[in-house]
């Protein structure tokens, strides 16, 4: 008999567009949430021992908290990415870029020719 296995959350925080966009393909939506409401709901998930997928927007995941920053780097059961700003996505580096920079230097980036 198959075990009642409860299905993994899809989370997306981030400004009212964005995020309704994903309730669109069935993310739960939080939009225009705070760093606070990330945490705390992040805290949740953990502590029940959710499965989830969690689209957070750059800017709010640049202001990450204690949970999200936690959480991120713990990997595991929940799995938080960043997505650009509806408004500018080319202008969008994700946080690695920066580590690349510190320890290989900025011509790492660059394309080779």
């Amino acid at each position: 008999m198959a075990e009642n296995v409860t299905p993994p959350r899809m989370l997306a925080f981030g400004n009212a567009p964005l995020v309704e966009g994903f309730a669109l393909i069935g993310f739960e939506a939080y939009p225009d949430a705070t760093p606070d409401l990330l945490d705390q709901t992040l805290a949740q998930l953990h502590r029940s021992n959710a499965t989830a997928l969690v689209l957070v927007e750059h800017k709010l995941a640049r202001e990450g908290g204690e949970w999200f920053r936690r959480l991120r780097n713990e990997g595991g059961r929940i799995v938080i990415t960043e997505v650009p700003p509806l408004h500018a996505p080319a202008d969008y580096h994700p946080a690695v870029e920066d580590l690349v920079t510190e320890v290989l230097g900025a011509q790492a980036l660059e394309p080779r020719s």
